[in-house]
């Protein structure tokens, strides 16, 4: 068979709305009832097979902790071994299948989910992982569908990618999967993130051990079982939960590991950077290290900023998912002219925030991921009610009985470097400081150098003049910049995902890029009648 294929054109998958009386909406709750009233039994998925080790942990609702909706087998030193095993047994028929073959199951994988696997997906989203239907539906339906076409068209992009060639010369280019397998390691707050981490590698030639996270294993165990209903080869992509510790101690001394691809928080990041160069010897090749971590994201508001859209861009950007994004807004600078007319309806809205279980397609918000979780918010919240620093305006009130309730805070400082202002909470808390109008330049300074991290950012301004000054002026501090909009929401193909400094390696998920870290180039050349004298003309006698 010959002939050079080209990729389905990728679109962003359409939105549903799940409005009353709409057909989605009808399915999505028979699927909510039907998931609720079951117990899982979660393997783990190794070569293909599922194992279960009898050593399990429950998987419960997070805003009704009380209620299982799973059992899930972790992985001891044994299983673990096995999932290396099977991902370096896999790699070499997979590595050498056709690219088109291994893309197409991808894009049969996009298909089915945004069809008949859609409401199981944002359904065990919702209950796992407490999101709303609107919050389900742009993470485990469209932005996983989106990760798969767009990927598939990144894909044949890169593999087209060929040098030019002299005469008497054929110079070509091949893409390679790494020499090795990747460890895809996945947090709790997006499904798609899940289906990203192993799936993007293994779309080029790659194996995978992938590790999720406690939190999202419902989510993603239907996600495995989606990718196999696909036609994913046995071996390609290995589910395996455990303890994450343990589970990454024993592949990073494989010397097959070729690769991380992580989303999670800074401090394990750096630990694995960290591990990997300690074992550095012991690699067949120099591994990938690709990462996106925490972020301390802000908004800024200038004089001539719209209120209305403002107060929006603030709800949404810092409450929305309870602020466990890692886009999430967290710190907000607003002049004092607009302050006057912006505090009461911010105060107003935010304290009328419907919040409850997510089965309820009234509530705007539902319950933190877990109690680890709701301690380090709560503990943020006290500190800023006993401070004299701090002010808590609207929210504040925890609730940890039924579920993991927080209920979204804003807490307005007059000291711009507080600790609400620059460390990370991942939660519903936005602090606000309120900046002098004639203090604009210097606050944009503020904005710079008050946070370590710098993954998303928002200026929102009607004067384009300053909002070209806050484009150039905070140029290292965000790698996704929003102009009059929330600094969250990221679409694939639309505006790739990643930041600098502590925030990660900004290898920009949904693009090329991201894709370009999966592959090995080899560059072949091919000479059609090579010379048979040593000599160059430059050594001819005069």
């Amino acid at each position: 068979m010959t002939g050079i294929p080209t990729t389905p054109p990728p679109v962003n998958e359409p939105v549903l709305s799940y409005a009353p009386g709409t057909p989605e909406r009808a399915e999505l709750k028979a699927e909510l009832e039907a998931q609720a009233s079951t117990i899982v039994d979660i393997p783990l998925v190794i070569g293909g097979e599922e194992i279960r080790t009898g050593n399990t942990i429950d998987v419960v609702m997070p805003h009704a902790h009380g209620h299982l909706l799973a059992r899930a087998h972790q992985a001891g030193p044994e299983e673990v071994k096995r999932a290396v095993t099977a991902a370096n047994e896999a790699h070499r028929a997979w590595s050498t299948t056709r690219w088109e073959d291994r893309i197409s199951v991808f894009l049969r994988a996009a298909d089915l989910l945004s069809g008949p696997w859609r409401a199981k997906l944002n359904a065990s989203t919702m209950l796992g992982q407490s999101k709303t239907a609107y919050q389900a539906e742009i993470d485990s339906a469209c932005e996983t569908i989106d990760f798969y076409r767009f990927g598939a068209h990144f894909a044949e992009k890169i593999y087209s990618m060929q040098p030019i060639s002299d005469d008497g010369v054929w110079n070509r280019a091949e893409y390679r999967a790494l020499e090795g397998f990747i460890y895809a390691v996945s947090p709790f707050n997006f499904t798609a993130i899940g289906a990203n981490l192993p799936g993007t590698p293994a779309m080029l030639g790659n194996t995978a051990v992938w590790k999720p996270a406690h939190s999202a294993l419902l989510s993603n165990f239907f996600m495995m079982k989606l990718l196999e209903e696909a036609g994913l080869p046995a071996g390609v992509i290995n589910f395996v939960s455990g303890d994450a510790a343990a589970i990454t101690e024993q592949v990073f001394a494989e010397p097959t590991f070729a690769g991380v691809h992580f989303t999670g928080s800074t401090e394990v990041f750096r630990s694995f950077w960290k591990r990997i160069g300690d074992n550095i010897d012991q690699y067949n090749a120099y591994p990938r290290v690709v990462g996106e971590t925490g972020g301390k994201d802000f908004i800024v508001a200038h004089p001539s900023a719209d209120v209305a859209k403002l107060k929006t861009a603030m709800v949404r950007g810092a409450f929305e998912y309870q602020g466990q994004k890692c886009s999430a807004a967290s710190r907000a600078y607003v002049p004092a002219s607009l302050w006057k007319e912006l505090e009461g309806p911010l105060v107003e809205e935010t304290a009328s925030l419907a919040m409850g279980d997510p089965r309820d397609f009234r509530n705007f918000v539902s319950a933190v991921i877990d109690q680890k979780a709701f301690d380090k918010i709560s503990e943020y919240i006290e500190g800023a009610r006993a401070s004299d620093e701090a002010e808590i305006l609207v929210g504040g009130e925890c609730d940890d009985s039924e579920g993991w309730f927080v209920r979204p805070t804003i807490i307005r400082t007059e000291n711009p470097e507080y600790t609400t202002m620059c460390e990370e909470i991942f939660g519903p808390v936005l602090s606000v400081y309120v900046y002098d109008d004639d203090k604009w330049s210097e606050t944009l300074d503020l904005v710079d150098a008050t946070s370590p991290y710098a993954l998303t950012g928002a200026v929102f301004a009607r004067d384009r003049a300053a909002a070209r000054e806050a484009t150039d002026r905070l140029d290292q501090a965000a790698g996704n910049f929003y102009v009059n909009d929330k600094p969250t929401g990221a679409v694939v193909g639309q505006q790739p995902f990643g930041g600098g400094r502590a925030s990660g390696t900004n290898d920009k998920a949904g693009s090329m890029l991201n894709l370009l870290r999966w592959v090995s180039a080899r560059s072949i050349k091919e000479t059609f009648d090579a010379p048979t004298d040593y000599r160059y003309p430059f050594m001819d006698a005069e």
